[in-house]
């Protein structure tokens, strides 16, 4: 139980730390397992940013829009020509609607108010203890999300119980992408179809790897730390800070 409470209080440090950059907190609740989707972002995304398409689509399916639209995604997220980057670069097509694009880049220049728009527009929203599969009630400490596509996991542990090695052990164990219950496979942690990346980290260090392996011993963790004057890890942190708040601070802010 103490081991739970810091790693909890860990983690709401870390949101806090996101809000007061911009990111929105989710519910868990409010997450689409099966599509591995949140989808009031998806929709408010597409509702705020390419009105025309959304009118069309409305015209076309009516009360069914919202789910003709997330079915599309879903579909094109699972198929072979898809996945998660590619549908962040180039958007996917619907029906009656055409391309919908999935996100803004940064613009180079002010000089063109509707991509600026529409680049502010853009939502980050990250979802504690986030319950993602479809056989049991397991939960990942932190995932983020891009417009509703999630593109991040992570598992948190803290120094004063438990290290980094944990965190990626938990991962080996108990994430694996396919259920062991039902053989299906879990959306989120999917390569390509789900998270981009899932992180392993600490109050000291941070490990990721970008494919959670079937064979779960075999998922391959590379460092994501700093160095620290040469050799492994992070320099110390500041009075008040922690080893690896430039996660938070530099890797996560909305640029």
């Amino acid at each position: 139980m103490p081991e739970a409470h810091h790693e909890i209080r860990f983690e709401e440090y870390i949101v806090d730390q996101l809000k007061h950059q911009g990111w929105l907190e989710g519910d868990h609740r409010d997450y689409d397992r099966a599509r591995a989707l949140y989808p009031e972002d998806v929709i408010g995304w597409i509702r705020d940013t390419q009105h025309e398409a959304w009118e069309k689509l409305r015209r076309v399916h009516g009360v069914d829009a919202e789910s003709t639209v997330l079915d599309r995604l879903g579909k094109t997220l699972a198929a072979k020509t898809g996945g998660t980057l590619e549908v962040l670069r180039r958007g996917f097509s619907v029906a009656g609607a055409g391309t919908l694009a999935m996100s803004q880049a940064r613009p180079e220049d002010s000089r063109n108010q509707t991509v600026n728009n529409c680049y502010a527009a853009n939502r980050l929203r990250v979802v504690r203890q986030l319950r993602y599969s479809l056989d049991n009630e397991n939960a990942i400490d932190l995932v983020f999300f891009i417009n509703g596509l999630p593109v991040a996991t992570v598992e948190i542990k803290t120094d004063f119980t438990q290290s980094v090695e944990a965190a990626k052990q938990q991962y080996r164990v108990d994430r694996k992408p396919k259920s062991a219950t039902t053989g299906r496979m879990e959306p989120l942690l999917s390569f390509r179809r789900g998270a981009v990346v899932h992180f392993a980290l600490s109050d000291s260090e941070i490990h990721m790897t970008t494919k959670l392996k079937l064979a779960g011993e075999s998922t391959f963790f590379l460092p994501f730390n700093r160095g620290n004057d040469g050799a492994a890890g992070n320099p110390p942190a500041p009075e008040g800070e922690y080893p690896v708040s430039y996660f938070w601070n530099w890797i996560l802010q909305r640029d």
